[in-house]
């Protein structure tokens, strides 16, 4: 096994027995992702190439806490399937198979799980759903704390300082910019002079490697807080048997 190995596939069954037996390994990361259109300068496999990346970054950082589960990397693109090529998944199907792989992950004894999301579509199914999810975990798991975060929101702050436009965007200055810092010389230049969108010229690597490194840095507070115990609670339901109306 290559030390510092932190992509779970790449473990045997033994490796990862062991370290759960010795500890690690307690805290997970599932990237999740798409594939679609970053209009005609950016490969379609952006958000979920970065989000991977980043998420790998902070595991090695929390090395051995902290495993990258399989990234899902189809995602829920509807509003892009006008443009070939794009890949989406309806999101009740969605849901359930991101369900399914973060409480397979839980019933292996894995006690907090972070879901770093890289792609704004899926954001709202899952805002929909997360409060049932930590529901069913807290309960048939105790001690388990499945959190949702996308990773342009946990370093907001610091990528609004940086940027000019809207963050994150769409394939403009904020995610063409962390192109250019993880992926050098991927970027399509003569279609990105060429195309009628030019916010994306305002992008630099100088400003992805700050955009990037806040990313990663915030992300591995929030999962140092989860290991903590933070981030925990979750608000119970309004009703309760006893104040159901009276018969």
């Amino acid at each position: 096994m290559a030390d510092n190995e932190v992509r779970i596939e790449n473990l045997t069954r033994r490796e990862f027995r062991e370290a759960l037996e010795r500890g690690e390994y307690r805290t997970a990361i599932v990237p999740t992702g798409a594939i679609e259109q970053h209009l005609e300068h950016l490969p379609m496999g952006h958000d979920i190439a970065t989000c991977t990346a980043i998420a790998e970054e902070v595991a090695r950082r929390l090395y051995p806490s902290v495993i990258v589960a399989v990234p899902m990397c189809v995602g829920i693109s509807e509003h892009h399937m006008i443009h070939p090529g794009t890949v989406t998944a309806k999101p009740g199907s969605w849901l359930a198979v991101l369900f399914d792989a973060v409480e397979s992950l839980v019933r292996h004894g894995i006690q907090n799980v972070l879901i770093l999301n890289g792609h704004g579509g899926n954001e709202m199914p899952v805002y929909g759903m997360i409060r049932q999810w930590q529901l069913f975990f807290g309960s048939s798991h105790p001690g388990s704390n499945v959190q949702f975060q996308s990773y342009w929101n946990l370093s907001r702050e610091d990528a609004e300082a940086v940027c000019e436009a809207r963050v994150p965007g769409h394939a403009g200055e904020y995610e063409t910019s962390t192109h250019y810092a993880m992926f050098p010389g991927n970027i399509r230049e003569d279609a990105m002079r060429d195309q009628e969108d030019k916010q994306p010229l305002d992008a630099s690597a100088e400003k992805g490697e700050k955009l990037v490194e806040a990313a990663i840095a915030r992300t591995v507070t929030y999962l140092e807080e989860m290991m903590a115990g933070e981030h925990h609670d979750v608000a119970r339901h309004v009703f309760s048997a006893e104040s159901a109306p009276k018969a």
